[in-house]
């Protein structure tokens, strides 16, 4: 790893902008100077780093002259609108957004699974979705030693901060309002009550019944995995929880799997741990309190599938906002 790189962080006063600048400092990455880039209204900002203070400033087109590594965390929008104009100064983007996932041209990375193919790049590197880089990194120590995951069946408890700020700020008016017996607020970021319920819809909508959401495991795991067999089908569900999602999955691979040689290749998979007995007192296995503001994802709950064929169905949890955004954002940095 070079010293001295000048990195951008576009969307740099958002959730994830700002754990891209705790895990920068954490893990010491070598920042020669640092631009914070957001919208006009966030312009004149300070932020904390290696401390200091860096003013923000507003994202431009000009914004990214002299910048080695811009990673963006500002939407899909701003995405395709900025990201073009970073690579024509010579800048390598590395997108937290869906703007460019699925192009063919553009490699999509989670560093403990495909660090070769950030190789291959034309100036863009995207960050895949979080659900996806959670589930992915309980399940690819599977895939490799049983042959290949062929088919995902799976159904993810995904945290409000996953809406953004305003997801935690309408889940504590509405239980604010229900402890103190006043009306609850309207709805804004869900589509029903989200305090002391779950709801079966993130993201629009497809015509085939799935949600944009639950599609992207489908389509980013065959990506990433580099196989075109996969098949996912995913029911994503928001739950009353601050940080960190968790995901129920029963994958059936092509060979025939066994527990004690799942958790083995977990255990000496990086970036990820076996938190799995239910002999202990009481029973051990994780929780999203347990990964929150932690870099590794947690597996439990292994056991073999009593339905399907070759088959285990475990449980694996991951801070949404670290692994499953900024961290990996970040670790895509270091490979380059």
């Amino acid at each position: 790893m070079q010293p001295n790189k000048t990195i951008a962080i576009a969307g740099a006063t958002g959730a994830v902008g700002i754990e891209i600048l705790k895990c920068l400092e954490q893990r010491q990455f070598p920042v020669g100077e640092l631009k914070l880039l957001a919208s006009a209204r966030s312009a004149g900002r300070t932020l904390p780093f290696q401390g200091e203070d860096v003013v923000v400033e507003e994202l431009t087109p000009d914004s990214f002259k002299g910048v080695d590594v811009a990673l963006f965390s500002a939407g899909g929008g701003i995405s395709k609108e900025f990201a073009p104009h970073a690579v024509a100064a010579g800048c390598v983007v590395v997108d937290n957004s869906s703007a460019f996932r699925m192009d063919a041209g553009v490699p999509l990375i989670v560093p403990e699974i495909n660090p070769e193919d950030a190789n291959d790049h034309n100036g863009i590197i995207a960050n895949p979705n979080c659900t996806t880089i959670i589930s992915l990194m309980g399940l690819n120590p599977m895939h490799q030693v049983f042959g290949g995951v062929k088919k995902i069946i799976a159904s993810s408890y995904q945290a409000v901060s996953g809406s953004g700020a305003q997801g935690i700020i309408e889940l504590e008016n509405q239980v604010a309002a229900l402890a103190s017996g006043e009306p609850i607020p309207k709805q804004e970021v869900y589509p029903r009550q989200i305090a002391f319920n779950v709801i079966p819809h993130v993201d629009v909508f497809q015509d085939n019944g799935y949600t944009k959401e639950e599609m992207k495991m489908h389509y980013e795991g065959r990506k990433i995995l580099h196989s075109d067999i996969l098949k996912a089908s995913v029911t994503c569900v928001r739950v009353p929880v601050y940080r960190s999602h968790a995901v129920s999955i029963t994958a059936t691979f092509k060979n025939e799997p066994d527990v004690e040689t799942a958790r083995a290749a977990i255990m000496k998979a990086p970036g990820v741990q076996v938190w799995d007995d239910i002999t202990e007192e009481p029973p051990l296995y994780p929780t999203p309190l347990d990964c929150t503001n932690q870099d590794d994802c947690l597996v439990g709950r292994i056991r073999r599938d009593i339905v399907l064929d070759k088959a285990l169905t475990f449980w694996v949890v991951g801070d949404q906002v670290r692994k499953g955004a900024a961290l990996n954002a970040v670790q895509i940095a270091e490979l380059l």
